[in-house]
């Protein structure tokens, strides 16, 4: 060979080592940190669920940065033990067991797993023995949480649970009252006035073998099932628009006054279930979130304090919808949970709407037949300890 084309080859080599070297120089390195705003985890949320069988859980995914900020991330989910959509909506099978749902990052590069519990409901088995229900009127969630208009709740939120992803049914107010009563909306007419047959909370509280009460402020008298009068409004009493009550000559007693439950309280004659209607200044619907918060404070807060509730008590403190947001129907709003069974200072980022309180309300007094959307709505159970 000669000396010529040896050096060619030499020569050849030599540029392609000094390309490569070149090349190097300028390539990222893809071993170094990842970027901050690129996931380094996937979380699922919630982490875990106790589901009835055919009951539903919404999941969701996020990435996990390394400085530990929440960014958006495509995921693929799979499940066992049910059925899941592509958005996370988890489905529970009819066997009882622990099954997982598993989020997975596009690419197959991250994962997370939940953890679920489907168990067959316990017939008869009650979490508590009095259930109480206070509903609010026409309040951002941003405009409650944190405001120093509304101390009294904002404390009972720290104290207790907080729902922060919790969302009305619609608009206006009437709809959400029948969601919370029927697991239905029925209508969005406020002047509706015609009494429903379908199934409702009364219904199956009288099928278990439970009492009842709405406690409305201003009702004119025991019993009224008619329109509006001064402060009260019935399209926020929506049992005197049910036919469980409206059609029994003994269950439409149970539409009373709320001057009687302060009476029933300190009688030791609360129902298994109680209703509780402020009126128009006090429910924030007409006057301040301050008025509404001292009423709280002067109404309830003697509840809350009595040796009944401490024994077994369950007070929901919920808006019945938004001010000025239709997210979900209609807009993010205040939940807050009460109970000497509450997990302390709980806070849930778990999608809720009124059908699950209704689910709430009727299993947490061991109901285990639900009327409507609360048949297959997601439970509550993380708010509380076992």
């Amino acid at each position: 060979m000669s000396f010529t084309f040896k050096l060619a080859q030499r020569l050849a080599r030599l540029m392609v080592l000094g390309v490569a070297l070149l090349v190097a120089c300028h390539l990222p390195d893809r071993t170094g940190p990842t970027p901050p705003d690129q996931p380094v985890r996937i979380v699922v949320s919630p982490a875990s669920a106790a589901l009835d069988p055919y009951q539903t859980q919404q999941f969701r995914a996020y990435g996990r940065s390394a400085a530990g900020d929440s960014v958006p991330v495509s995921v693929s989910y799979t499940a066992t033990g049910g059925a899941i959509t592509v958005s996370g909506l988890y489905t529970a099978g009819l066997v009882p067991g622990n099954w997982r749902v598993i989020a997975i990052q596009s690419g197959g590069l991250l994962a997370d797993t939940a953890a679920i519990t489907v168990t067959a409901p316990a017939p008869g088995a009650s979490q508590f023995g009095h259930v109480f229900i206070v509903t609010e009127e026409n309040t951002n969630y941003a405009s409650v949480i944190g405001s120093s208009s509304m101390p009294y709740l904002n404390g009972l939120a720290l104290q207790y649970g907080l729902a922060t992803q919790y969302y009305a049914n619609t608009h206006p107010s009437i709809g959400n009252y029948f969601m919370l009563a029927t697991g239905q909306i029925i209508t969005n007419n406020d002047s509706y006035s015609t009494v429903v047959t379908m199934d409702n909370v009364v219904r199956e509280l009288r099928a278990a073998g439970k009492t009842w009460k709405s406690y409305a402020e201003d009702l004119p008298s025991v019993g009224y099932t008619g329109p509006d009068v001064g402060n009260y409004a019935r399209k926020h009493n929506v049992f005197a628009l049910l036919s469980d009550v409206v059609n029994d000559a003994t269950q439409v007693t149970n539409l009373v006054p709320f001057t009687q439950f302060a009476t029933d309280l300190a009688n030791g004659t609360l129902p298994t279930f109680s209703n509780i209607v402020p009126n128009l200044c006090n429910d924030a619907h007409d006057c301040s979130l301050s008025t509404a918060d001292t009423w709280l404070q002067n109404h309830i807060d003697p509840l809350i304090k009595s040796a009944t509730f401490q024994q077994d008590g369950l007070l929901i403190i919920v808006f019945d919808e938004s001010g000025s947001d239709n997210t979900n129907g209609g807009g993010r709003i205040v939940w807050v949970v009460v109970s000497p069974k509450s997990k302390p200072g709980y806070v849930s980022t778990t999608l809720y709407q009124h059908q699950s309180t209704l689910r709430l309300i009727l299993k947490g007094l061991g109901v285990t037949v639900f009327p409507g959307a609360a048949a297959m709505a997601p439970g509550m159970d993380e708010f509380f300890t076992p």
